[in-house]
């Protein structure tokens, strides 16, 4: 391997720079041997060469990863080979190889951080946000916008008041100031989480793609805490979720208890929730309720005595409350109690998610041998919260 050589040149070279700084000690302050001048001038000769040769290499590989990530990129046909560092990639989280841990080091654009954690390649990022996708609703509804790179942030101006200094009148009439229009700032910063899991040796072993099973168990963990954050997260080194009040997302003026009991949902809440947002955000809203929510939801009936749960008759298409789709996630509030969240009705494209592609992965190969499992944790950075308040309502009891 291409990867190996280096390794082997780079160790080369850091001996042969020990033993010149060896000769050269030896002989500070006073007139070096004959035989050592010359030991020392092959020393040196071997040097340049070795030197020149890792630049070659290096440059050459840096050819050929660009070329490997392009045709990744552009889902080439030949997608399934992979480059050198994804395959020294691979062979170690798969077999804990040394020899693929250092080869992985030399060929990797990041620099690995200490204690055995690498950064995946780009690719396998990339694929664990896709299946993440998979595994929660939210990823596929919201606005997931572009990997950002290392630890960047993204700032986005929102508009906290709206201008009313439009007035009719003469073409000569003093303009009137307006006084009320400001902005805002609201700034994604992928924060650190951490996910553990546990897999077969076997399993592993007996899987030629291996890799894929291991970012799959990840994503599905990695999910599971992700929606919790999107719906009840604090915003505090996490995601700012639609169940938190807060002004950087949803604030408190976006609830809407009007209609509903201390204990119960009623039909006149839910159309006074959904009325609550504004006309040009209806096209695309949609409800999030908890499944024990929803269990009550489908008894209720309008004052006609007809029931407003709609359940779908179609594969792949939702059931429909108040003629917009429903999402159930176990993750939303559930208790039903005054004063408590219980639902929320919004265009769900105004929840924003940044990722980063900072991730980083340790395999464990020895911590449960006795079990002959694998110890896989995981770091990824990632971030989310409500973009435009008017695009949600919050169903609250009263």
């Amino acid at each position: 391997m291409k990867g190996k050589k280096i390794i082997e040149l780079k160790q080369e070279r850091a001996t042969l720079t020990n033993s010149i700084r060896a000769i050269m000690e030896d002989f500070e302050g006073k007139e070096m041997l004959a035989e050592k001048k010359e030991e020392m001038g092959k020393m040196e000769a071997r040097f340049d060469e070795i030197n020149n040769s890792i630049i070659v290499e290096e440059k050459q590989l840096a050819r050929e990863r660009t070329i490997g990530e392009q045709q990744n990129n552009e889902q080439a046909p030949d997608k399934g080979r992979l480059t050198e560092a994804q395959a020294a990639f691979k062979d170690y989280i798969t077999s804990g190889s040394k020899q693929a841990y250092e080869v992985y080091n030399a060929l990797s654009q990041d620099n690995p951080t200490q204690a055995g954690y690498l950064v995946p390649p780009e690719q396998f990022v990339n694929e664990l946000i896709k299946e993440l996708a998979d595994n929660t609703f939210m990823r596929q509804k919201a606005r997931v916008l572009p990997p950002l790179k290392g630890a960047q942030s993204l700032g986005y101006p929102t508009r906290t008041a709206a201008m009313s200094s439009f007035a009719w009148g003469t073409e000569i009439a003093a303009p009137t100031a307006d006084a009320t229009l400001a902005y805002g700032k609201r700034e994604f910063k992928p924060n650190a989480a951490t996910s553990e899991i546990l897999i077969s040796k076997t399993l592993i072993r007996n899987l030629s793609n291996s890799d894929a099973l291991i970012r799959t168990e990840i994503a599905e963990e990695v999910a599971k805490n992700l929606e919790t954050a999107y719906m009840t997260g604090s915003g505090a080194g996490q995601p700012l979720g639609l169940f938190t009040a807060s002004v950087d997302g949803i604030p408190a003026a976006r609830d809407v208890s009007t209609g509903n009991t201390i204990t119960e949902i009623k039909f006149d809440g839910l159309i006074e929730a959904k009325f609550a947002v504004k006309e040009k955000y209806q096209a695309g809203c949609e409800w999030i309720f908890n499944p024990e929510a929803i269990k009550l939801l489908t008894k209720l009936k309008d004052s006609d005595g007809q029931y407003i749960w709609q359940n779908s008759v179609v594969l792949g298409t939702p059931d429909m409350l108040l003629g917009k789709p429903v999402n159930s996630s176990e993750y939303a509030p559930h208790v039903f109690t005054t004063g408590l969240y219980v639902g929320i009705y919004g265009n769900l494209q105004n929840y924003w998610i940044v990722d980063s592609l900072a991730m980083e992965i340790q395999a464990l190969f020895e911590l449960y041998a006795r079990t002959n499992q694998v110890d896989y944790i995981t770091r990824v950075e990632t971030d989310g919260a409500p973009i435009q308040q008017l695009a949600f309502s919050r169903v609250k009891l009263a």
